[in-house]
């Protein structure tokens, strides 16, 4: 049964879902925590897991979870929900996509679309960045040493735009937080 619930919830988050991994994340979050798969926090680090390793970040995390939930079936089942809607979706939009682009009903859906994902997308970094650094998960405790963690990433980006005139490698900027998260949290 939890193969068919792994599938079916990816399926359903594959098919609702504009603006590929990111703007999954909210979905995901929602019907993580409804179904108790997760905790917040693992939530959060599965987060950080699937942003650093290769490959889509809506993929990894149904993989990630399908695999916590249900092993290497579980693994599969996740994941082939979360892809199926995205690759039918593609075939169909590949099959009449040179014509559609030149009709304003498109361009405005598209148009339409971009706003909501931007939306979507901060409205989860806020509340990521409230439950974790800020501490409003934890009885408003907010945690100084991610936010200290975080102010130093932000000055760093703002020093290497300033004098390189360019953004920073997000490559770099992960080894960066890593690195510090070390130190910081002594492991």
């Amino acid at each position: 049964m939890i193969y068919l619930n792994l599938f079916l919830i990816f399926l359903e988050i594959g098919v609702v879902s504009f603006g590929g991994g990111y703007g999954m994340i909210s979905l995901i979050r929602e019907k993580v925590l409804a179904n108790g798969w997760l905790a917040e926090e693992e939530l959060l680090n599965m987060i950080a897991v699937s942003e650093s390793t290769p490959g889509p970040i809506a993929v990894n995390m149904a993989t990630f979870i399908g695999s916590a939930q249900g092993g290497l079936a579980g693994a599969l089942a996740a994941t082939l929900g979360v892809v199926l809607p995205a690759f039918l979706i593609i075939l169909l939009i590949a099959s009449v996509m040179r014509g559609a682009l030149r009709y304003r009903g498109v361009q405005a859906f598209l148009a339409g679309v971009r706003p909501c994902v931007v939306g979507l997308v901060l409205a989860t970094a806020a509340i990521l960045f409230l439950n974790t650094a800020v501490g409003l998960e934890n009885a408003g405790t907010p945690d100084f040493r991610e936010i200290g963690i975080l102010a130093f990433l932000a000055l760093t980006a703002l020093a290497a735009k300033k004098g390189l005139r360019k953004n920073p490698s997000p490559i770099l900027m992960l080894l960066i937080s890593a690195v510090l998260g070390m130190v910081v949290y002594a492991v």
